[in-house]
């Protein structure tokens, strides 16, 4: 198998996992993807039996995207840009609102060629809202071409989801 191929087998094997621990905890989630263009909600939605734990998603590609259907605050786009921890932080918390999910993860990076808003290609924010205001941001940095930095973004995103359903470490913010 080659690397793409490993990627996205772990990336489908870590959905499988979000949705039993959703399935377990009686719980639902939501996306709101950038870099990864519904990558993590395609991966989501492979799972036979997602239709009871996923509510759907939001690709917010574009930066007036995150402002007007995440509410993302425009100050915070223009200060930092769209690759920052605090951004990361507020797609969550506005797809989790938005779609009336229990958590919702959210994306955001640079998966290149070209570095952005001052950071270099590989780097991502992941962040995962949750019940009770508990918001976890990560971030991460990876190596490879475009494809396999979203690549591992996805499994990234999905491993902080199941991570903060099954109530590991919540409330904390590393970055």
């Amino acid at each position: 198998m080659n690397e793409a191929g490993a990627i996205g087998t772990a990336a489908l094997e870590a959905a499988t996992d979000v949705h039993r621990a959703l399935y377990e905890a009686g719980a639902t989630c939501a996306t709101a993807e950038s870099l990864t263009g519904g990558l993590i909600g395609a991966h989501l939605t492979a799972v036979p039996g997602t239709s009871a734990t996923y509510r759907g998603g939001l690709v917010t590609y574009a930066t007036d995207a995150k402002v007007s259907l995440l509410g993302v605050p425009t100050e915070l786009l223009i200060e930092h840009g769209a690759v920052h921890p605090d951004v990361a932080f507020h797609m969550a918390v506005g797809a989790r609102r938005a779609l009336r999910a229990d958590f919702a993860v959210a994306v955001t990076g640079v998966a290149g060629p070209d570095s952005q808003d001052g950071e270099p290609v590989g780097t991502v924010f992941a962040a995962v809202a949750g019940p009770d205001s508990h918001t976890r941001v990560e971030r991460f940095r990876f190596t490879g071409d475009r494809a396999g930095i979203r690549y591992h973004t996805v499994e990234g995103a999905l491993r902080l989801l199941r991570t903060a359903v099954r109530g590991s470490e919540a409330g904390s913010t590393r970055y």
